[in-house]
């Protein structure tokens, strides 16, 4: 579904993307695994067209990404932002209708409102939380709207950018078995960008390392507790030394 080779990216003087290639299955969720400031977001943006690469190609279901109607494309996406990202100033089944308000997706509020009470609902909120404001929810629901925002248009990927950020474990739990339920159900392609290996275990077929600006490593959930790459070992297990620590 989502096709990526030899993809570089710099900003100014600094490397992030130093070639990057990635193949997701239609269908399936891919975790991409990495520290902090290893270009996990830049490489989302790059395949949503925000930041444009500088060399390389990007496709999406065989079409190079943000090729034609730019509205048309980005319509076939759903994003749960870290931190949820929910407008304060907009109830929170106007934040999870927030496409459906709009654009090329628009509809009628009523139906828009209709929709967003469904999605809420299917990630385990009812109708009364509908016309209460972001200021006025939890943390973990507030991450169950933004995730309700994400599939609110039926979309064919989803994005998952850090989804158990700022969590205690048990709401993180209830989040990555969402997720999981949530794309199984759909059948979308899933990208989730995590450094949380309970996470990734809960919500990955595949699993990729991208360390300084490349994928170390690519293969199975089930695959990556044997995987020889020491990368991946050392990110997987937290340990202190290794060569990522050599590294910085």
């Amino acid at each position: 579904m989502i096709r990526l080779e030899d993809v570089h990216k710099s900003f100014g003087g600094k490397q992030v993307l130093r070639g990057v290639t990635l193949e997701v299955p239609r269908g399936e969720s891919m975790v991409i695994i990495g520290g902090s400031g290893s270009g996990k977001s830049v490489t989302l943006k790059c395949i949503l067209g925000l930041l444009p690469p500088d060399s390389g190609t990007i496709t999406v279901d065989g079409r190079p990404a943000g090729d034609g109607d730019r509205d048309a494309f980005l319509a076939r996406f759903g994003m749960l932002f870290q931190g949820a990202a929910l407008f304060d100033s907009l109830s929170v089944w106007q934040n999870v209708a927030f496409r459906l308000l709009r654009g090329s997706l628009r509809r009628p509020a009523a139906q828009a409102r209709e929709i967003a009470i469904d999605k809420l609902r299917r990630v385990g909120l009812g109708p009364e939380t509908a016309d209460l404001y972001p200021a006025e929810l939890s943390g973990g629901m507030q991450k169950r709207v933004g995730l309700a925002r994400a599939i609110a248009a039926d979309p064919q990927v989803i994005f998952f950018d850090e989804p158990t950020t700022g969590l205690d474990p048990i709401m993180a739990g209830v989040i990555n078995a969402l997720i999981r339920e949530i794309v199984v159900e759909m059948g979308a392609t899933a990208i989730t960008i995590t450094h949380d290996m309970t996470s990734a275990r809960a919500i990955a077929d595949n699993v990729a390392m991208l360390h300084d600006g490349v994928i170390k490593w690519c293969g199975t959930v089930g695959e990556m507790d044997t995987c020889p790459d020491p990368h991946v070992r050392q990110f997987i297990n937290g340990h202190a030394e290794g060569p990522i620590a050599a590294l910085r």
